[in-house]
């Protein structure tokens, strides 16, 4: 299964192109690779139109594709990076998610036959930007945009959806870090704190 992230977009409140993010001395976007390319599959990295390539050199297996018209959106960017994949499903998430959990993306993967989405529900709050997607979805989101319709939630009410419940999730992440996204100095210094506590805890076991 190929992954997707969406990278583009600059951050108002970070000040940043979020491509550019580092967390513990690591690029956050290289730390989302390297994890997502446990899943076996191509990486797909979706940039805004104007955005700068963000590798020098570009790892083999990623593949970099900017979206075909700007300001629409993640529905957009989701689009973008299924158009371009060679799987029938692709698992999405926004590339500043530093703390994905393998387990529960694979997990997710597994649901996903029979379903156009797979998607976390959490709190009565859906993640759209840690799912599962069919190319299934494509037609639907190419009217959907040309209609000038931005909305992923108007377009899970238009395809077969398998939630992921709280429950369900609390067995793989019970913190739910898997949804931590960094958006402002104060996410990113907390997103520094757990790095160093999970690089304790490495170091006592």
């Amino acid at each position: 299964m190929s992954s997707i992230i969406l990278a583009g977009g600059h951050s108002s409140r970070l000040k940043q192109d979020k491509c550019s993010l580092v967390l513990a001395g690591e690029r956050v976007l290289q730390r989302l690779i390297i994890r997502l390319s446990r899943l076996g599959g191509e990486v797909i990295v979706v940039l805004a139109q104007g955005q700068k390539d963000p590798f020098s050199p570009r790892p083999r297996h990623v593949k970099i594709v900017t979206d075909t018209y700007s300001g629409r959106g993640p529905l957009m960017g989701i689009y973008s990076g299924l158009k371009l994949s060679q799987d029938p499903h692709s698992v999405v998430v926004a590339c500043d998610m530093p703390f994905l959990d393998i387990k529960l993306l694979r997990y997710m993967m597994d649901l996903s036959g029979g379903f156009d989405v797979v998607i976390p529900s959490i709190g009565g709050l859906l993640e759209p930007l840690h799912a599962v997607y069919s190319t299934k979805c494509l037609p639907i989101m190419e009217s959907m945009l040309d209609d000038g319709n931005f909305k992923v939630s108007d377009l899970l009410q238009r395809v077969r959806v398998r939630y992921v419940e709280e429950s369900e999730v609390d067995s793989f992440d019970p913190q739910h870090l898997s949804f931590f996204n960094i958006n402002t100095p104060a996410d990113l210094e907390r997103a520094e704190q757990i790095v160093s506590r999970e690089e304790l805890r490495n170091d006592l076991c």
